[in-house]
This record gives structure tokens, sequence and C-alpha cells, in this order.
């Protein structure tokens, strides 16, 4: 089950591996407080939205399955927004138009389709919960990157030397795009790497031994 929890973070990243997002992922990653609040108004409809889809799995027919899902999805977005309105008006003008369009993120609606709809509720949360800490992940490196580069601070705090030596087009599309791209080629050397690893120790002869020892070794 943990397993459910940790793809989402390198190995299924919904945005460097997956390439899910994109759209919000480069919109709202020129400040790293956009970007975090981005990634956590998306997580908790995620994690939500999946345990209710999960929840009703058995209930929704087949063919009004969708609509169905962009109805429980769209709920929750209701309540972030209205949440995010009454707390952090800031963080709403900076999110812009990017927030109620998470109610047709393909993140959000792809893994209420391709797992909430098929496995139980713990399993579905844990599911949101990596995804959306993975999703968080990435708009929280992009957006400190092209805020450090490109504006001179991080989080609204002037960095010495970049501040006096802003590179402006990390804060503007082309450097979005850069910044997005060298993330998603550290993503896929990090899962080649894993997997290379993996595919070593399945061939060694003594793959079984130490499976086997660590088995006993935990229990």
């Amino acid at each position: 089950m943990i397993g459910e929890f940790t793809k989402g973070l390198i190995k299924e990243n919904p945005v460097l591996c997956l390439v899910l997002g994109t759209c919000p992922t480069l919109a709202v990653t020129t400040g790293v407080k956009s970007a975090l609040g981005m990634g956590i108004a998306a997580t908790a409809v995620l994690v939500c939205s999946n345990s209710v889809i999960s929840l009703l799995r058995k209930l929704i027919p087949n063919r009004v399955r969708i609509p169905a899902y962009i109805t429980v999805i769209a709920a929750f977005v209701t309540i972030v927004q209205m949440i995010v309105k009454a707390y952090a008006p800031s963080l709403d003008r900076s999110l812009g138009v990017y927030l109620p369009l998470i109610v047709v993120n393909c993140i959000i609606l792809g893994r209420a389709e391709m797992f909430a709809s098929k496995h139980p509720v713990l399993p579905s949360m844990l599911d949101g919960l990596g995804m959306g800490i993975g999703f968080t992940a990435a708009l929280f490196l992009m957006g400190s990157i092209r805020e450090i580069l490109g504006a001179g601070s991080w989080l609204g705090f002037p960095i010495p030397f970049f501040d006096s030596h802003p590179v402006l087009i990390f804060i503007l599309p082309p450097g979005g795009f850069f910044v997005f791209g060298m993330l998603m080629a550290a993503a896929n050397k990090l899962n080649k790497a894993a997997s290379e690893k993996q595919s070593a120790c399945d061939s060694c002869p003594m793959s079984a031994a130490c499976k086997s020892g660590g088995e006993g070794a935990h229990s």
C-alpha cells in the first residue's frame, strides 16, 4: 500500500513523468507562493475527490461516470476556492482562473478514472495524496528556480547576487519551458537509474537470498 503513495513522487510523477497538468504548471510557477498554493489546492481536491469517487464507484452507472466524476471534483474545487478567497485573497488573485480550472485538471480526472473508480477508499486516498505531493514538489522546484533566476528572490525575499542580476527570461514562457524540460530530463534520469539498479538486482543469482534475508530480518 505504501507503493500507492510513493509512485507519484518520482516514478509516476504526474508533471515530470506523465506530463499531465502542464498548463497550470507553466502558468503559476513564476513564483514559489503561487506554485505552492496551486499544489496544495490540487492535492486537497485529489484526496477528497478520490475518496468520494471510490466510495461511490459501485453506485455510479458506467455510462455517466465522467460527468459524475466532474461533478464531485467541481464540488471540492468550489469549497477550496471559497476557502482561498476567504483566507488568502492575494493567493486567489495570483492564481486567477487556474484555481477554478482545477475542475478539468487532467491529473485529478485521470486518477479518478484510472484508480479511484477501481480501488477501495484507503488506497485511493494514498494515491491522491502521493500524486498531489508529487505535483506540488514539481511546482515548488519550478517556482523556486524561476523566481530565483528570473526575479532574484525566493518567497519574496531577495537573494544576494541574483537580486542584482535577474535573468528575466526565466519568468517568461520560454524560461518556463526550459526549466520544465530540464526537470523532466532529471526525473527521467533518476527513473532510468532506478530501473537499471532493479534489473541488475533481479538478474543477480543471489537476489532470492537477499529478498528472503530481508524478509527474515523484518519478521
